[in-house]
């Protein structure tokens, strides 16, 4: 590390406060990368600009998207797109290069846009894309990056972004600050903020800059395109409902009491970790820091004490029904509405009125 970074550019002001050197202080803005992929911008991009505009507006700056792609109609339309959804500019690098993404021509593209125009913060998405293209420009960078994130602030003593996510496997909450090193940079999973109204009478500037490299420097190469296929897959994080059992359905043959109650309401079905671990059902149906984040209309938990690691994952529901016999368990402090007593009774009673209410409704209707 060089002389000039291992410098102290953030130093006491007195009374805990700190004050940023004059090199510090030349950071400004908020940026978030826009990541798409076919023609189609992933959603995270678009919550994490309703969350970049939040810290924009506390620290006085403004938002900027950033899009890399090709030179074509569609890659700037996502400059527009991220005005309508909060953004004041937007930096476009566009390239045959930039079609597909790649981690060396991506890498060194946001790089040289983060060292001409220098901003102070910069959010991803925690995508396979986002984080994999995060590490790469953190470590150019020599900053500091705070992974899959569930809450952002600024600390306005030290103009830094308090960066929140769990630690020692969801136990806990830490908050990181990055004092003497910009860009802060953090990811953030999808549906862990919330959506911003899309405002189309709002416009901004589309800042160009160009990529400075050629075909023959990039060592991978794109040979084709093969979709992943997720039909039949469960797809907890879009998912307007979601039904999830816990450790407190006792054994694997009640938690068919889960599934009978998502199919009546036809929702997803969740599940905490140890319900994973036991292999109960697969992976793919884990919520929380270790699984999956969701932020569906309706959550019912049966049998989930609510630790923190299931907590960050869920906590952002819309609804939250807690089921647990357990009047003194966690989830029940966060929950919208609680029911004290055995799950394996109150399921199919749940289900069973559920039911009869869609029944009469469909006949209403």
């Amino acid at each position: 590390m060089s002389e000039e970074k291992a410098a102290a550019p953030v130093k006491k002001a007195g009374k805990g406060k700190y004050e940023l050197d004059d090199r510090l202080k030349a950071y400004q803005g908020v940026w978030v990368f826009i990541e798409h992929e076919r023609g189609e911008v992933h959603p995270v991009s678009w919550e994490l600009l309703g969350e970049g505009r939040k810290l924009a507006d506390k620290l006085g700056v403004t938002l900027s998207g950033v899009v890399l792609g090709a030179p074509d109609l569609a890659t700037r339309r996502f400059c527009e797109e991220a005005f309508f959804h909060g953004a004041d500019s937007c930096y476009l690098m566009a390239d045959p290069i930039l079609t597909n993404y790649r981690n060396q021509p991506f890498t060194k593209g946001l790089t040289d846009l983060v060292n001409t125009y220098q901003p102070e913060i910069l959010l991803l998405g925690a995508t396979a894309q986002g984080r994999d293209l995060a590490g790469s420009v953190a470590t150019t960078l020599k900053t500091g990056l705070t992974a899959d994130c569930t809450e952002l602030n600024i600390d306005m003593e030290n103009r830094s972004m308090a960066a929140s996510r769990p630690t020692f496997g969801g136990s806990l909450l830490c908050t990181i600050l990055t004092l003497n090193f910009r860009p802060q940079m953090a990811t953030v999973r999808p549906r862990v903020m919330g959506m911003p109204d899309r405002d189309t009478s709002r416009q901004g500037t589309i800042i160009e800059h160009p990529l400075v490299m050629i075909e023959t420097d990039i060592i991978t190469k794109v040979l084709e395109y093969i979709p992943d296929n997720m039909q039949g897959k469960p797809q907890l994080p879009f998912a307007d409902i979601i039904v999830a059992g816990g450790r407190g359905m006792k054994k694997a043959e009640n938690f068919q009491l889960i599934w009978d109650l998502a199919l009546v309401l036809k929702a997803e079905v969740g599940a905490s970790r140890p319900v994973v671990q036991a292999n109960w059902v697969e992976l793919d149906r884990q919520v929380g820091q270790s699984g999956k984040t969701v932020r569906p209309k309706l959550y019912i938990a049966a049998g989930i004490s609510g630790a923190v690691q299931h907590r960050v994952g869920m906590e952002s529901s819309d609804v939250i029904i807690a089921i647990n016999s357990d009047p003194k368990a966690p989830i029940f402090e966060f929950a919208t509405y609680g029911i004290v007593g055995n799950a394996m009774t109150i399921l199919p009673a749940l289900t069973e009125a559920f039911k009869q209410q869609l029944a009469i409704a469909k006949m209403a209707g």
